[in-house]
């Protein structure tokens, strides 16, 4: 199940960049901007959508118990990571775009996928890490749009104020739908986990692709050099770094136990691409969300790559302590 997921995530990076490169040549224009607009906005309702229908009652419930390692992992994601976002996006030499991205990737919330993979992979508590990268989803969706209104205006780029009502039409209101119609389609969606998983996949790239293909037709690579590439990456590599420091510092500290703090090492180090796509479709301009999101794409990939060796080390120390 593990090595099928970790299949499962470079081929989605694969797909990721192959729709930039798509994007970059073969952007969307004239009468097929609104076509293309209309599809991206459609699958940022099916994914909340989907968020809400897999998102079980049972896993908010069981998650009260471990409060103190929860309360721990939304402390790092909602005010750690925008702590050092706020610190990496006044690197001098970043545009306001590139540095907004950097900034917007640490107000976003954790993964739910991978962090329960790499748990597992490292033997600890799969329930809890279930349980706390489903609270950080469900509380991105409002945290994540506030947070960013409050931080996002001192560097260029600002969220749009308008945007709650879309944010309660697009995010929220799918979402809540979604889990209120749990018990319908809930069946349904564990019987065809490889459909839901491609179905939601699908909306991302689409989603990807008009982002990029609306940056692109705004002159985004003109704007965007390798240099600027690989000082982004630098930038995401370091902050995964002291993040992943703090958070085994932060288990030490609450003496947590080796299986719990294994869920905070990982479900507190990761940031949501699903979630990071539709969210700065919603609150960013279209000409300028190709370019927000460059950082959250790298950031995505390095802690994928990060945190699969870490997971297979603790695995293997565990393993060898038995």
């Amino acid at each position: 199940m593990i090595k099928r997921a970790a299949g499962l995530f470079d081929s989605f990076i694969l797909a990721l960049f192959g729709v930039v490169i798509l994007a970059s040549l073969l952007p969307p224009r004239g009468a097929l901007v609104p076509v293309a607009e209309g599809a991206a906005d459609a699958g940022i309702v099916l994914l909340f959508f989907l968020h809400g229908a897999k998102l079980s009652r049972e896993a908010i419930i069981g998650g009260l118990v471990a409060w103190r390692l929860h309360l721990a992992v939304l402390a790092v994601t909602f005010v750690l990571f925008p702590i050092f976002g706020l610190a990496f996006s006044a690197v001098p030499g970043l545009s306001p775009p590139l540095a907004a991205g950097l900034l917007f990737l640490t107000l976003l919330p954790s993964t739910v996928q991978s962090s329960i993979a790499f748990t597992a992979m490292a033997g600890g508590n799969v329930a809890a890490a279930v349980c706390s990268a489903s609270f950080s989803n469900l509380l991105g969706i409002v945290l994540t749009p506030l947070l960013a209104v409050a931080l996002m205006g001192g560097i260029g780029v600002e969220p749009s104020l308008s945007a709650g009502t879309e944010i309660v039409l697009k995010l929220l209101l799918p979402f809540v739908v979604g889990h209120l119609m749990r018990p319908l389609l809930g069946g349904w969606v564990a019987r065809h986990k490889a459909l839901v998983g491609r179905v939601d996949r699908g909306s991302i790239l689409l989603i990807v692709y008009t982002a990029f293909g609306a940056a692109v037709v705004d002159g985004l690579w003109a704007q965007v050099s390798i240099d600027d590439l690989v000082e982004l990456l630098l930038l995401c590599c370091v902050m995964l770094a002291l993040v992943l420091i703090a958070t085994r510092g932060l288990g030490r500290m609450l003496r947590l136990p080796r299986e719990d703090a294994v869920v905070l090492l990982f479900a507190g180090s990761k940031k949501s691409l699903a979630s990071g796509v539709p969210i700065a479709g919603v609150l960013f301009p279209a000409s300028e969300v190709g370019a927000i999101l460059l950082p959250l794409m790298l950031f995505h990939q390095v802690q994928l790559v990060v945190c699969a060796v870490i997971a297979r080390r603790l695995g293997r120390d565990l393993q060898s302590a038995d």
